[in-house]
């Protein structure tokens, strides 16, 4: 009888184990989201000879991976874990490789935008160089898929030199359906030519095209110089901090008044800012890393704005944090260079 208890044991502990390992390791077709961390951005963006801060500005992430079975179950049952199919977060037939590369592309335009406008705000020397063109992906279907890769960079178009993706488009714009035109790349360090013919988009046959999504490759030159290492952190969202961490060190006065200030929002090179994704999520993340001020996107004053989003979150949670509605980057500088009254 011992010995039969003993087999059923061993049985049933095989059993497990073989359900745990495909648990942890069969994907599902999602990706699942949680709150991630809040981030102090002083070790990260270094200008030369920059001013100290008694505080910190911090940029807020989240945490995203494909579900298996064990974190898809889990998340079903976690407030602010959110699962997503894997369409609303990888294009289609996009790599793991080629996602990660869009997102550090989009956090490299992220970078320059603040660089931009911080420089500016602070009236100091910064200029934009412009250095072609990056194809940021590759519609499924269309001519570009047999010749072109996300990361290729653009440098001509039928001998014609180009430096903005506009440039591109409106010259692309002019053509028709099966005309071919020869685009010069870089690819690796080798620069090469092919030739790309024209054809209806699969989902919008009125639109003609060869079917990549461009991205305009800058180069920003400021005085004095600054260094950015944000390793391996992807995505635009971290624009708005970026631009008032480097400003700070720019000027002499401190902004952080010794608080922890955190944020989110897209950045362009006019300061407008941006709405981005997980801003639930992002509040909750900056809760638990004690964070004193948190800077959300307005949208304009939107019903269903990241603002509102984020005061329904920071309520929800029972979060003391102060938020704090910006449409542009002069918005959070003016609530900052004004914090004192602000706080009456």
């Amino acid at each position: 009888m011992k010995r039969k208890r003993n087999k059923a044991y061993l049985k049933a502990l095989v059993i497990g184990v073989v359900l745990a390992i495909l648990g942890t390791f069969i994907q599902l077709p999602y990706y699942v989201t949680k709150p991630g961390m809040a981030t102090e951005l002083d070790p990260i963006i270094n200008v030369e000879n920059g001013y100290e801060e008694e505080g910190e500005f911090m940029l807020t992430t989240i945490r995203l991976g494909q579900a298996n079975i064990f974190s898809y179950l889990l998340a079903k049952f976690q407030k602010y874990h959110e699962i997503l199919p894997i369409n609303h977060v990888r294009r289609d037939n996009e790599s793991d490789e080629e996602y990660t590369n869009r997102q550090l592309f989009y956090m490299e335009d992220s970078q320059e935008s603040a660089i931009t406008v911080a420089y500016k705000y602070a009236n100091k020397p910064v200029t934009v160089k412009n250095h072609g063109i990056y194809i940021m992906g590759i519609v499924e279907g269309m001519p570009a898929e047999k010749v072109l890769k996300p990361g290729d960079r653009i440098f001509a178009v039928d001998g014609k030199q180009i430096e903005e993706h506009t440039e591109f488009m409106k010259y692309v714009a002019d053509k028709k359906e099966n005309e071919t035109i020869n685009i010069e790349v870089e690819r690796n360090g080798e620069e090469k030519t092919v030739s790309v013919s024209l054809a209806p988009f699969p989902k919008e046959p009125d639109k003609i095209g060869i079917g990549i999504e461009l991205i305009t490759d800058i180069e920003v030159v400021a005085d004095p110089k600054i260094n950015i290492d944000s390793k391996k952190i992807g995505g635009p969202s971290a624009g708005l901090m970026f631009t008032l961490e480097i400003y700070n060190q720019l000027t002499e006065k401190d902004l952080t008044h010794g608080l922890r200030i955190a944020g989110t929002g897209t950045i362009n090179t006019e300061g407008q800012v941006g709405p981005i994704g997980g801003i639930g999520q992002k509040i909750v993340a900056a809760d638990n890393t004690d964070v004193d001020i948190f800077f959300a996107p307005n949208e304009n004053g939107a019903a269903v704005s990241d603002y509102r989003q984020a005061l329904e979150t920071a309520k929800d949670i029972k979060s003391d944090m102060k938020i704090v509605p910006v449409d542009t980057f002069e918005d959070a500088l003016h609530y900052l260079k004004n914090l004192d009254e602000n706080s009456k």
